[in-house]
C-alpha cells in the first residue's frame, strides 16, 4: 500500500510540473515581438494619410513644367518685368524659338526661359504681340500687380505711345507703352489733351501720355495738373487755359542705324499683321534719323504716317537695299503700296536740316497687311 501511495504521489508531481510548463508557454505567446511591430506599422499609414492633404498646394505650378513654344517675328527686348518700363536684360533676334512659361494678367506679355546673369530664376518677359505660337499658350498667370482694368482711374493704351516727362511732345521721352497695356491715371493737363499716369521710370514715379491714344472714362474727374506739377483743380474748367509752352527738346539718340533698324518686323498670315511705331527725330540737334524694317508675305501693305511738331521729315523706302520711287508724306492716311512677298523693305526717316531754330517732329508710322 505504501508503494502505491508513493507511485500516485509521483504521478501527481509529474502532472503538476507538466501543467506549469504548458502555462509558461501560453504566457510567452502574447509578448512575442512580431505582434508589436505589426501593430506599429498599422498605425503609421494612418498618420501619413492624415498629413497628405497638406501637400497639394504646389500643384498649380505644374503647368509651368511644360513650356509652350513660340517664335519671335521681330527683334524683341527681353525685360525683367512685364512692362516697357522694366529693365532690358537683353535682345532676341527675329525667327528665334522661345519657351513660354507664363503670362501677365492681361496676356500682353509672355514670360520665357532666359538664362541670363541678370534674369531672376532664368526668366524674362517679351511682348506677346511679336511672338508667334501655333495655339494659345496654356501657361499660368504670373504676378498680379498689374493695374486692375476695373479701377475707376484705369486706362487702356490703344497703340504704342511715348511716355514723356511733361504734357507735350517737346518733353523728354521716358519710354514707351504698348497697345493693351493698362495704366493708372493720376491727372491731366489744363486742356485735357495729355494725361498723367503712374510710371516707375519717370520723375516721382509719374509720366505723361497723349490722351488721343488712351481709352478711359471719367477723365473729367481727374485732377488738373500744371507743367510745374501743381494741382490747380479738379474737373473740366469752364475757361480753357492756354497750352503749356514747353521748351522744344532734341530727340534722344536711340542708337539705330542702317544695319540695325529701330524696329524690324516679319509679317505672317497667322502671326504679326501690323507694325506700329511712335518715334521722334530732330535737327540740327539730337537724333535726326530712324530706320524701320519689315518683310511682307502679301502683295500689298498699307502705310500711314502722322506727324506733329515744327519740323519736316524726308522718307525713303528701299527693297533689298534698292531705292524705290514711292512717296510717303506726313499726313498720309492710308497708302496702298505694292510689295513682294519675302523681300526685305526698309523705311528711312530723316529730319530735314535746319540752319535756324531746333526742328523737332514726333511721328506715328503704321504699316499693315490690310486696310
Amino acid at each position: 500500500m505504501p508503494k502505491k501511495l508513493s507511485n500516485i504521489a509521483f504521478l501527481v508531481l509529474v502532472f503538476l510540473s507538466a501543467g506549469c510548463d504548458i502555462q509558461v508557454q501560453r504566457l510567452r505567446v502574447p509578448t512575442a515581438p512580431p505582434l508589436l511591430i505589426t501593430s506599429t506599422f498599422a498605425v503609421t499609414p494612418t498618420e501619413v494619410a492624415s498629413e497628405t492633404p497638406s501637400s497639394p498646394p504646389p500643384q498649380p505650378m505644374v503647368p509651368s513644367a511644360t513650356p509652350a513654344e513660340g517664335i519671335t517675328s521681330t527683334q524683341v527686348n527681353v525685360r525683367a518685368e512685364p512692362s516697357t518700363a522694366g529693365n532690358v536684360l537683353g535682345m532676341i533676334p527675329a525667327n528665334t524659338k522661345v519657351e513660354i512659361t507664363g503670362k501677365d494678367p492681361g496676356e500682353s506679355w509672355w514670360q520665357i526661359n532666359y538664362p541670363h546673369a541678370q534674369a531672376v530664376d532664368g526668366k524674362g518677359w517679351v511682348t506677346a504681340q511679336y511672338v508667334t505660337t501655333a495655339t494659345r499658350p496654356e501657361v499660368p498667370v504670373i504676378g498680379g500687380n498689374q493695374t486692375d482694368p476695373n479701377d475707376g482711374n484705369a486706362a487702356v493704351i490703344q497703340q504704342q505711345v511715348n511716355v514723356r516727362s511733361g504734357p507735350g511732345t517737346g518733353f523728354n521721352s521716358l519710354g514707351t507703352l504698348n497697345a493693351q497695356d493698362v495704366v493708372r491715371l493720376t491727372g491731366k493737363d489744363p486742356n485735357g489733351g495729355w494725361l498723367q499716369i503712374d510710371f516707375a521710370a519717370g520723375p516721382e514715379g509719374k509720366g505723361w501720355v497723349n490722351a488721343a491714344f488712351v481709352q478711359t472714362q471719367g477723365v473729367e474727374k481727374l485732377p488738373i495738373i500744371t507743367e510745374a506739377g501743381l494741382v490747380v483743380g479738379t474737373g473740366t474748367p469752364t475757361v480753357v487755359p492756354s497750352t503749356p509752352t514747353a521748351t522744344v527738346m532734341p530727340a534722344w539718340a536711340d542708337g539705330d542705324s542702317l544695319a540695325a533698324p529701330i524696329v524690324s518686323v516679319i509679317f505672317e498670315p497667322l502671326g504679326t499683321q501690323a507694325l506700329l511705331y511712335n518715334g521722334d527725330i530732330s535737327s540740327s540737334q539730337g537724333d535726326s534719323q530712324d530706320w524701320i524694317a519689315f518683310k511682307p508675305y502679301s502683295q500689298f501693305v498699307f502705310i500711314s504716317l502722322e506727324c506733329h511738331g515744327n519740323g519736316s521729315i524726308k522718307i525713303e523706302m528701299t527693297e533689298n537695299s534698292v531705292p524705290l520711287s514711292i512717296s510717303i508724306d506726313c499726313g498720309d492716311q492710308v497708302r496702298k503700296t505694292p510689295v513682294k512677298a519675302g523681300s526685305n523693305y526698309l523705311l528711312h526717316l530723316e529730319a530735314l536740316p535746319s540752319t535756324e531754330e531746333l526742328q523737332y517732329t514726333s511721328y506715328i508710322l503704321k504699316v499693315k497687311t490690310g486696310p
